[in-house]
């Protein structure tokens, strides 16, 4: 008798073969939409922190630019102590908060969000910090952090702030954008038709009143778009 030789066929590696491809047809998009979901998640848990932290800031009154004693909201180099604070001027002072009230990661800034100014990149999104002007338009923060070419409004910054976070690489890190200001209500668009994605040159990237409600003048004092239609054209939702 002769010995039967031991291994595959070609059939029967084709049939592995393609058990593999069926099993990561359905195993790939899932890993992908966890993902997904997970850096979603970590953006509404971050803003959040960071609305806590304009709390802290606000009501510490460590940030005092025009010397009335009420307590002004900060940029993210500020909360996170990597410069310091503005001073009467509008201009970092040596003053940095201490302990600071944001984490330090939030010093790494880099240019090119809306207005060019500075971001940070977290998780697979994009986080920028808007302050007021006197009219209550937005202020970026530099792209070094803090305090850029035009200061925030000391008294309108004692009552006005928002932040947006927007996917890195739509569809890849992230899908919907957030929002969140001084209300402290986290909001989200489902960013479908917009798209919101990435930072500087080639990105898609919101209007410092995108989130605000459609019909208004789209200030940083105007109303949100709170489960509605904001001026972006996409419905904001109140998230927990």
């Amino acid at each position: 008798m002769t010995k039967r030789n031991q291994g595959f066929t070609l059939i029967e590696l084709m049939i592995v073969v393609a058990i593999i491809a069926i099993i990561a047809s359905i195993a790939i998009p899932n890993l992908l939409s966890a993902r997904l979901n997970a850096n979603e998640s970590a953006a509404i848990a971050t803003l959040k922190n960071i609305s806590s932290a304009q709390a802290q800031c606000q009501a510490s009154g460590v940030i005092d630019a025009n010397n009335n004693g009420a307590g002004e909201y900060g940029f993210f180099a500020e909360l996170s102590g990597g410069v310091g604070v503005r001073d009467a001027s509008g201009a970092a002072s040596t003053q940095r908060i201490s302990p600071p009230v944001l984490s330090s990661a939030f010093s790494n800034m880099q240019a090119g969000g809306i207005g060019a100014g500075g971001v940070v990149v977290r998780s697979g999104y994009v986080f920028q910090m808007l302050l007021p002007d006197a009219t209550a338009a937005a202020v970026t923060e530099a792209a070094t952090g803090g305090v850029g070419a035009s200061p925030p409004d000391a008294a309108r910054a004692e009552v006005l702030w928002c932040c947006y976070a927007w996917p890195s690489a739509f569809g890849n890190s992230g899908k919907r954008t957030f929002f969140v200001n001084q209300g402290g209500d986290v909001l989200a668009s489902r960013n479908t038709t917009t798209r919101y994605s990435g930072i500087g040159g080639g990105a898609t990237l919101p209007a410092a009143n995108a989130a605000f409600l459609a019909g208004t003048a789209g200030l940083m004092s105007s109303t949100v778009a709170a489960n509605a239609t904001a001026l972006d054209g996409e419905r904001y939702v109140v998230v927990n």
